[in-house]
C-alpha cells in the first residue's frame, strides 16, 4: 500500500471560503521541441487557444508520448483513478517518481534536473512553495480553458499555478479501538486517548501536519496571527501521554497503529471507505473547535522535457472529468462551485463530503510565515521529552 507523502509545508493563502463550501542522478538533456500547428513551440503555449485548439493540442502531447510526475501518491486525493483515466484517454504513459515525497522535493527537482529529460513535468504544490516557485521563475504560465472560473483569490494571474482541490483537517478514528470517538481538539485531551493521537507527518515539514497544528492553535484560543496555543495544545497532549509520535499513513492506520488520526478529511474519509471491507470501522469528524482549510496547486515545470503533454495534463485536471475524479477521492475541487451552477457536478461524490459546521478564514501570506516560524522554532521542544 502506497504510504502518503509528507507534503512539505504546503500552506493555503488567498482563498475564500466559499469555494471550499459543499453549498461547496542524471541524464541527457531533453530535446523536445513539440510545435503546435504555425510554428508555436509547447514550451511557449500560454492556453489550447496557442496550439490551434484542443484537438491540435492533443495530438501534440500524443506525439510526445510521456508525461513526468513527481510525488503523486495513488491513494491521495484519488490521484490513481486521475493518472490511469488520463493515460486511458490519451495513450500518454505517465511516470510518476518519487510517489512518497514532498513539495519541497518537487521545486528541487525543477532546479536540480533543469534540462534533463528525467525532470517533472508538472508538480503538485502546497499554496506557500508555488507562490516561491513563481517567484524564483521556475513555473510556465498556462490558463486552461476554464481558468476564467477559478476564483481570483486561487490562481495567479498570469497562471503560473492555481488551486487545485483541498480540504478541512479532521479527526480520524478506529472505532473498533477507540469506544468513544474524539470529535474535537479539546477530546483529544481527555485520559482515555493515551499514546493514541497521531499526525501525517512533522508540521516543520508536512502541510498535513502543519494544518493539525493551526487548527489547534484555532481551538486553543489562538488566531491566524497568534498559533502560540498550538504549540502549547502539543505540549499538554505529549506530557499527558496522548501524543503518539508514529506519522500516520494508510499502512498504520490498518495496523491499528494510530487508531486516531489528525488528517485531511479527504485523506481520512478515503480510509473509512478504503478499509469498510477489512473489517475497519473509521469515523471522521471536522472539528468545530479549530477549523482549518487548504488547498493544493498545479503549475508546470518551465522547462518541462513533454510541455504539450504538461499542458494537457492540465486541461484534464481542470476538465469536468479530472474536478469530478478528485471529488470522487472526497477532495473539494476548485471548479466546484462553478460545476454545480453549469450542471456537471457529481452530486453524488459531493453528498459523500465529511460535514462542515461553521466558516473559516484563510491566512494571509504574512499570517502562514509567521507561523511557519513559529512552529519551526517551538514544535521539537513542544513534543520533546
Amino acid at each position: 500500500m502506497t504510504v502518503h507523502r509528507a507534503r512539505a509545508a504546503a500552506l493555503a493563502v488567498g482563498l475564500t471560503a466559499a469555494a471550499l463550501s459543499l453549498s461547496a542522478c542524471g541524464s541527457a538533456p531533453s530535446t523536445t521541441t513539440t510545435s503546435a500547428d504555425g510554428g508555436k513551440s509547447a514550451a511557449t503555449a500560454t492556453s489550447a487557444a496557442d496550439f490551434g485548439g484542443m484537438d491540435a493540442l492533443v495530438a501534440a502531447a500524443k506525439k510526445e508520448g510521456k508525461l513526468h510526475v513527481i510525488t503523486l501518491p495513488r491513494d491521495w486525493a484519488n490521484y490513481g483513478e486521475i493518472i490511469d483515466g488520463f493515460q486511458k484517454k490519451y495513450g500518454i504513459t505517465i511516470e510518476d517518481e518519487n510517489p512518497d515525497g514532498s513539495s519541497q522535493d518537487e521545486i528541487n527537482a525543477i532546479t536540480s534536473r533543469k534540462g534533463q529529460d528525467r525532470a517533472p513535468d508538472v508538480v503538485d504544490l502546497g499554496s506557500a512553495f508555488a507562490t516561491s516557485a513563481a517567484q524564483q521563475g521556475l513555473l510556465a504560465p498556462y490558463k486552461v480553458v476554464d481558468f476564467d472560473k477559478i476564483p481570483a483569490g486561487q490562481k495567479d494571474a498570469q497562471g503560473l499555478r492555481y488551486n487545485d482541490y483541498g480540504g478541512y483537517i479532521s479527526i480520524g478514528c478506529d472505532a473498533k479501538r477507540v469506544k468513544n470517538c474524539p470529535t474535537t481538539f479539546a477530546d483529544l485531551l481527555k485520559p482515555e486517548y493515551k499514546g493514541q493521537v497521531a499526525m501525517n507527518g512533522n508540521p516543520t515539514k508536512s502541510g498535513s501536519a502543519f494544518g493539525g497544528f493551526y487548527a489547534s492553535a484555532l481551538a486553543n484560543g489562538g488566531s491566524l496571527d497568534n498559533v502560540q496555543p498550538g504549540l502549547d495544545f502539543f505540549s499538554k497532549l505529549k506530557k499527558s501521554g496522548n501524543y503518539n509520535p508514529v506519522e500516520s499513513t494508510p499502512a498504520t492506520v490498518e495496523k491499528g497503529e494510530t487508531p486516531i488520526s489528525i488528517d485531511w478529511d479527504y485523506l481520512n474519509a478515503s480510509y473509512a471507505t478504503e478499509f469498510k471491507s477489512k473489517g475497519l470501522d473509521w469515523k471522521v469528524s471536522v472539528p468545530s473547535d479549530g477549523l482549518y482549510a487548504q488547498y493544493y496547486n498545479q503549475a508546470i515545470n518551465k522547462w518541462a522535457p513533454h510541455p504539450a503533454a504538461a499542458r494537457l495534463w492540465q486541461e484534464y485536471l481542470y476538465s469536468a472529468e479530472g474536478q469530478n475524479l478528485f471529488l470522487k477521492g472526497f477532495a473539494r475541487p476548485v471548479l466546484m462551485d462553478a460545476m454545480k451552477q453549469a450542471g456537471t457536478l457529481d452530486t453524488a461524490a459531493a453528498a459523500a463530503l465529511p460535514a462542515v459546521s461553521g466558516s473559516f478564514t484563510f491566512p494571509t501570506d504574512a499570517q502562514v510565515d509567521a507561523a511557519k516560524k513559529v512552529v519551526t522554532e517551538g514544535w521539537s521542544k513542544a513534543v520533546s521529552g
